[in-house]
């Protein structure tokens, strides 16, 4: 009798499978308030690689890390009104505490624009105060309707940047790096993921921004998911707050300012780009654990050379765990390792002990052969790097292959059924943009012609990709 698959394939229900390997893998269970999600311990190991590395490179850009409340008064969002109406239907408010009606209902930080820049009228005083960079790790709370574990939820985790600048190309150019340097480069490089850098239509800008430049990321299903976003937010926030500096004499100036994020979506774009009908493939530059190494049989002389590997690994720089839980069944504990992604397991028995070798299993690349003892630690760095270009590779040739230049309306719909469509900006406009809004398809961004990322929405070729996203 064939023996029944752990996960719901791809192929048959894309959304099922996905939920599968949440639940196989032991990334996340759902909270017990509708929209929440309890992340385990492996499922946040990752999320942890993705905090360690982003925040390197946000450090690098020069921002520093700091903390604001969770609650913000009602009548700091109301000071900026774009701002408040892209938000009221998300969000949460407190209007008893202690048992007593507040004088004033608070909000649970939906994100931090207000609050922060309460702080920052405060803070900066004269240009020499400029550019005042900051960033926080938080949760925040929007209430969704449609929630999905890591893609859509009431609570999440995330990074949130604010900046404060004394000119307006300061600040674009901040927000320009953010968006390359930073977010470009992680996603890239470290997922593996290979996102379309543009920039947001009108419609589709964060509430209370000038512009929104987006990271897309094609899903498997062909499906877009909006990885992260960095905002130029003008000096909208700066004039409601009256964020100030002071120029030469007694003259004030307002600041002009950025804010970009990226959050546990990020782990759902991960499991969405990579993941296969076996499990989750895990990038080699963000695996927590990168090799494990595995007992076949309780025997100590298996035992005592599985945790040599192991440390002969660990010395040559490698993310590895030693698995001798030889209580519990090889198979059972292989197919765990496979469905969790690990890049790369080495298995070792009785008859590997006499040869002097070891099974490598490689999870990304495929396949298994017998390698000798005395090289894995040379052999398994450079393997990791070729399993990571494999990825990155795949997320390309997926990405190209399922997209299609289109000249209509119907056409756009009809590509983003499997993939997504490109169409001349000049051509769709705004009005066109709506139509496709009706249909479910929406413009994910807007790109130069030569591909890169438009200076404003109107620039001459610009090119629209439609898509249904999550």
């Amino acid at each position: 009798m064939a023996k029944a698959p752990v996960l719901t394939p791809q192929a048959e229900d894309f959304p099922r499978w996905y939920q599968d390997l949440i639940n196989k893998a032991e990334l996340a269970d759902n909270g017990p308030v509708r929209g929440t999600m309890v992340i385990r311990p492996y499922g946040y190991g990752l999320w942890e690689r993705m905090q360690q590395e982003m925040d390197a490179r946000i450090k690098k850009a020069g921002a520093q890390n700091a903390y604001f409340p969770m609650f913000i008064p009602q009548s700091y969002l109301t000071k900026e009104a774009e701002h408040v109406e892209g938000f009221a239907p998300e969000l949460a408010v407190v209007t008893h505490g202690g048992g007593k009606e507040l004088e004033e209902p608070v909000v649970v930080r939906p994100t931090s624009e207000t609050i922060i820049n309460e702080y920052f009228s405060k803070w900066v005083q004269s240009h020499r105060d400029l550019p005042l960079l900051i960033n926080q790790w938080a949760n925040v709370v929007r209430w969704e309707l449609r929630p999905r574990v890591f893609l859509r939820t009431t609570e999440f985790l995330w990074q949130e940047g604010h900046t404060a600048h004394a000119t307006y190309e300061d600040a674009r150019a901040y927000a320009s790096r953010i968006h390359t340097d930073v977010y470009g480069d992680f996603m890239t490089n470290v997922l593996g993921i290979d996102v379309v850098l543009g920039r947001k239509t009108a419609k589709e800008r964060f509430a209370g921004a000038i512009n929104t430049l987006t990271l897309e990321g094609m899903m498997r299903d062909g499906k877009a998911l909006q990885m992260g976003t960095s905002h130029e937010l003008g000096q909208n926030f700066a004039k409601a707050f009256n964020t100030t500096y002071q120029l030469q004499g007694a003259e004030r100036e307002y600041v002009w300012q950025t804010s970009w994020g990226v959050s546990t979506r990020m782990v759902g774009g991960l499991i969405m780009s990579h993941g296969d009908d076996n499990g989750l493939r895990v990038p080699p530059r963000l695996a927590a654990v990168q090799a494990v190494v595995l007992a076949i049989k309780g025997e100590d002389a298996v035992l005592a050379k599985v945790r040599e590997i192991g440390a002969q690994l660990e010395a040559a720089g490698v993310r590895v765990v030693v698995d001798d839980r030889t209580d519990t069944p090889f198979g059972r504990r292989a197919v765990d390792w496979e469905l969790k992604g690990v890049p790369l397991r080495i298995e070792v028995g009785p008859r590997d002990l006499e040869a002097g070798t070891a099974m490598l299993v490689r999870r990304i690349a495929g396949g298994k052969e017998p390698v000798a003892v005395d090289s894995l630690a040379a052999i398994v760095p450079g393997i990791l790097e070729e399993d990571q270009a494999q990825l990155l590779r795949e997320s390309r040739e997926r990405r190209e292959a399922r997209t299609v230049d289109v000249k209509s309306i119907d056409e756009a719909v009809e590509a983003a059924a499997t993939g997504w469509g490109r169409i001349s900006w000049a051509d769709l406009g705004p009005e066109g943009e709506a139509k496709l809004a009706e249909q479910g398809v929406s413009v994910r961004c807007l790109i130069a012609a030569d591909g890169g990322v438009p200076a404003a929405d109107d620039q001459p070729g610009n090119l629209a990709l439609v898509a249904r996203a999550y």
